[in-house]
């Protein structure tokens, strides 16, 4: 993936805790401060067909459901 770092306005690295059948990733607090999260809040999660992976934050007000229109 090419990333053109004049466009980037953080980056960060988290790793995923799996104890059994949870799992589990640390948010950084820039982000969570930016976008304004909340405990609640939800990620849409979009794997493309060439393994580029897009995480969206909706807010539980916006109306979140389980699946964003069009997939599925």
């Amino acid at each position: 993936m090419s990333v053109n770092l004049s466009e980037v306005r953080y980056i960060s690295e988290t790793s995923i805790t799996i104890r059994k059948a949870r799992r589990r990733m640390t948010i950084p607090k820039e982000i969570v401060d930016h976008f304004g999260l909340e405990n609640g809040d939800h990620f849409i999660w979009i794997l493309f067909k060439d393994d580029n992976l897009s995480l969206v934050p909706k807010k539980r007000d916006e109306g979140v459901s389980d699946k964003p229109e069009g997939i599925g």
